[in-house]
């Protein structure tokens, strides 16, 4: 790609788009997930205090200003921005329509929002699943309660799980570094929380430094130490947002990418790169070698036992979609949220407990859970089209580092010519 051509235009419809998202903060407290920009557009936005009405307004007017630049005379970064500008003011002036009241149905929200929209699957198809996963589980009863009995063993105890944590952040850091040059201040904070609808979350705050929390309200399993630790941090999250700023935020002067909108497809592409992430710094037998040498025994637990169990977990992640399909019925008010529990319990194999708080997840994020397991496919599909195979982990890790060091949008993983912008979204 061409280096670093700066299009002033582009420059200052940039910097309106993320004062814009920042005045949406005043509405929506979910939506601006992380500012690290100049001081004073936060305190803009704080005095202006928009109306939904002229949010609205101004992301119409920014939208069709930036189609009037000419994508042919921009070099390839700059077409990507101005693609990734038009996705993102699309899904602001969409969640602005939402916060006025009118909701969209579950799949059309997320194509406006997330720019994709995610497969349905039928009842049978996640019972054809649990068929074989309950070939794999002993005892009686549903397939369910005999998954909840089986990882009852692998429970991480509370007074263990800092250190089980800890040394699964460690690897995953070390494993990112032989293949990203990480900035040489980095760093993060770990902290643990209750209350929350999510398992784990992190914070980025600027200059390489992310705080991540984990949830500590429900049991937490072995096998979630591995997921948590590459997903929020190496090379998932902090790793995608430190490139962000490293790249286009320091290097290019991009400044809106200091402000990070939750709900807009840049969601979709971090949640599944921080998914993705997982396999690429753990391959199976190597995660599963890690976990029996030194998580298992550090959570007090038989290390001989890893092996069987990423045999059954690797059957259950077939269901990912399951929970996707509880959130479409519940949010289009096809089911209740006990029922939509009982979907989960049955078809994601969730305990009761868990289900109740991801039906929370869904009234607070809404069509956002797409973006996990949507997202991770997408980028798979990316990376091993690209070359990026298991067998080829240079290209593998060189593709999944243009991914986070660049403005990509969901549509565009699917690659069509580039300068290819959207059409302008619908005026609601």
């Amino acid at each position: 790609m061409k280096q670093k051509n700066t299009n002033p235009i582009l420059n200052r419809l940039a910097e309106a788009y993320a004062r814009l998202v920042l005045a949406v903060g005043q509405h929506d407290a979910d939506f601006v997930d992380a500012f690290y920009g100049p001081p004073e557009w936060k305190k803009e936005a704080d005095r202006e205090k928009l109306s939904l009405d002229a949010i609205k307004k101004r992301a119409l007017g920014i939208s069709a200003e930036l189609r009037t630049v000419p994508a042919g005379r921009l070099d390839d970064m700059s077409r990507l921005r101005q693609e990734f500008l038009l996705k993102q003011l699309q899904a602001l002036h969409a969640r602005v329509v939402m916060l006025a009241g009118p909701k969209y149905n579950f799949d059309e929200e997320s194509r406006l929002l997330y720019d994709a929209v995610a497969p349905s699957h039928t009842e049978e198809h996640f019972q054809e699943i649990l068929k074989e996963m309950g070939q794999m589980l002993p005892g009686k009863g549903s397939v369910s309660d005999r998954y909840e009995k089986y990882k009852k063993d692998f429970v991480v105890p509370k007074e263990k799980l800092d250190k089980v944590f800890a040394a699964a952040v460690a690897e995953g850091r070390k494993r990112t570094k032989q293949w990203i040059e990480l900035p040489e201040r980095e760093s993060f904070t770990i902290e643990y929380v209750t209350g929350k609808s999510w398992s784990g979350y992190n914070w980025y705050k600027g200059s390489s430094h992310s705080l991540i929390q984990v949830n500590v309200d429900l049991p937490i399993y072995i096998d979630r130490a591995v997921d948590l630790a590459c997903h929020e941090g190496y090379p998932g999250h902090h790793v995608y947002n430190t490139m962000l700023e490293k790249h286009l935020v320091r290097e290019r002067k991009w400044l809106e990418f200091s402000v990070y909108a939750l709900f807009s497809p840049q969601s979709l592409i971090a949640e599944g790169t921080a998914n993705y992430g997982i396999e690429m710094a753990f391959p199976k037998t190597e995660r599963i070698t890690f976990e029996r040498e030194v998580l298992l025994p550090l959570a007090g637990m038989e290390g001989s036992r890893a092996e069987k169990y990423y045999t059954v977990h690797a059957q259950f992640q077939k269901l990912a979609y399951a929970g996707n399909e509880a959130a479409r019925r519940y949010l289009n008010g096809d089911i209740s949220r006990d029922e939509a529990a009982r979907w989960l319990t049955e078809y994601a194999l969730m305990a009761p407990e868990r289900a109740q708080q991801r039906t929370r997840f869904f009234d607070q994020y809404r069509s956002y859970v797409i973006n996990y397991n949507l997202g991770q496919d997408l980028v798979r599909r990316y990376v091993e089209s690209r070359g990026g195979t298991p067998d080829n982990p240079e290209k593998r890790w060189g593709e999944f580092q243009e991914l986070l060091s660049t403005p990509r949008v969901p549509s565009g993983l699917a690659r069509r010519p580039a300068g290819n912008t959207p059409k302008p979204f619908p005026k609601l």
